[in-house]
């Protein structure tokens, strides 16, 4: 593969290129990771983009909330690109829902690139090089950077440290939802926007939309947002109603954070996160090869035999570690 050629391509844009450059770090080979690396260190991070992290209660309607707010987007001019992370099957590892097949008006924009990826069982409904993904579409020239999670739930406040802004999406009526939701996810959210307040549910989303918002104002207030924030809205992907609102919210937002500050501090405290991450990883990685790997089965043998307390034995196999 000729990097050079490839990184001037996905430059300038190339879709083509972008997706070839996106399942290169993707793969799991040593060599295909050394081409990633390499083909990182070529692009730079001149372009920034404005990331968003979106994620939400299943069946929210999160496919539909994106392609109608992409393409009013789009339409606007900007470039867009959605990294829809699906749920992995077991058996295969590959993408269960097929994100880009519910957005088929947006797949077909010119300006738009919508790229699902298993999360192979990753915790915090990323995959594991979503970070690079991003990295890849902003050399790209995109504008904006969408960010779909798998679904809801304490693990997913992850996605938090690869956006600037995170928009928790919620359905109207749902009852005791509302408890469902982690504080942690809250805590996390930028935008609370309750989708589907449209005909029979506009009401219910309105006084769902109220309760959130009566939630947001019991949270500690975060120095990272201006008056106001976090706030809770209500939009209608189907009718496209209040789209316009949510995203002048978000610009807002966002060009308060980069005045006072906050924008480059977060990005620099998500890359010093990513990089203690890829450091706890490859430490496991090193554990599946041997001599540690013997190690750590012999250990596993004493703890399940009842020979040596799970603490113990860790203690043992970091010290082992430790020397080498």
């Amino acid at each position: 593969m000729d990097l050079t050629q490839l990184a001037q391509t996905l430059k300038s844009g190339d879709r083509r290129s972008l997706a070839r450059a996106i399942t290169l770090v993707e793969s799991g080979r040593a060599d295909h990771r050394a081409q990633a690396l390499q083909l990182l260190g070529t692009l730079g991070q001149d372009k920034q983009a404005l990331r968003i992290g979106l994620s939400g209660t299943p069946g929210v309607g999160k496919s539909t909330f994106i392609e109608s707010f992409g393409l009013m987007l789009t339409g606007q001019g900007l470039r867009v690109a959605v990294l829809a992370v699906d749920p992995s099957s077991a058996r295969s590892g590959g993408s269960i829902l097929g994100d880009k097949t519910r957005m088929e008006r947006l797949s077909r924009d010119p300006l738009a690139f919508i790229r699902p990826s298993p999360s192979q069982a990753q915790m915090g409904g990323v995959a594991r090089r979503t970070r690079e993904a991003v990295a890849l579409c902003e050399a790209a020239g995109f504008d904006v950077v969408l960010i779909e999670t798998v679904g809801v739930g304490q693990s997913e406040t992850v996605v938090a440290e690869l956006c600037d802004l995170f928009i928790l999406l919620l359905a109207p009526a749902g009852g005791d939802e509302l408890q469902g939701v982690k504080r942690g996810i809250m805590e996390m959210a930028d935008l609370i926007l309750v989708n589907k307040a449209d005909g029979d549910l506009k009401a219910a989303a309105m006084r769902t939309c109220a309760d959130y918002a009566g939630a947001l104002r019991l949270l500690r207030k975060r120095p990272q947002d201006p008056p106001g924030f976090p706030k809770a809205m209500t939009v209608s992907a189907l009718e496209e109603a209040g789209l316009a609102t949510a995203w002048a919210e978000m610009q807002a937002l966002s060009e308060w954070r980069k005045q006072h500050g906050h924008w480059a501090s977060r990005r620099a405290a998500q890359a010093r996160h990513w990089f203690e991450e890829e450091v706890r990883r490859g430490l496991l990685a090193v554990l599946a090869h041997e001599p540690a790997k013997g190690i750590l089965t012999q250990l596993g043998a004493e703890v399940a035999a009842g020979q040596a307390t799970p603490e113990a034995a860790a203690a043992r196999l970091l010290a082992l570690l430790g020397k080498g």
